[in-house]
């Protein structure tokens, strides 16, 4: 019998330069409203799923990343067309995984809305999940 964490999902970025599998095996998501997620995505709110660094690989066109940031701490865009596939965080450890590049239904919902503080004034958060002003502690 298999385990959720067993079953790998396939994502990658718009062109199909750069793809990758990882773990339905996330430990959390949320909708993220600051600033730099917005510009970064070109969104109101950028959803992610955070996992460790460990449980991603690429499958195809490492060769084709961009690399904003340093090793610990960055966002990791394809460098044809742009497209974020995740934000390396937490020291290096984790990932946060832009949900709008699986191409697999992942198993884990966005559970909050952070940053909503600084989100943008011409969007409407019209769901009822919790809304954090920064980040939950």
């Amino acid at each position: 019998m298999s385990s959720p964490s067993d079953k790998r999902l396939t994502g990658g970025c718009y062109c199909g330069a750069v793809g990758y599998t990882v773990e339905d095996a996330f430990d959390y998501a949320l909708n993220c409203h600051c600033g730099n997620c917005r510009r970064t995505t070109g969104a109101a709110f950028k959803p992610f799923a955070g996992i460790q660094r460990d449980r991603l690989a690429l499958t195809h066109g490492a060769d084709r990343l961009m690399v904003h940031g340093d090793d610990l701490t960055n966002n990791t865009h394809c460098a044809t067309c742009g497209s974020l596939l995740y934000s390396v965080v937490r020291e290096g450890r984790w990932l946060h995984v832009a949900m709008g590049t699986l191409i697999d239904t992942p198993s884990i919902r966005p559970a909050a809305h952070i940053f909503v503080g600084s989100k943008a004034a011409w969007h409407d958060i019209t769901d009822d999940l919790p809304q954090y002003q920064e980040f939950p502690t």
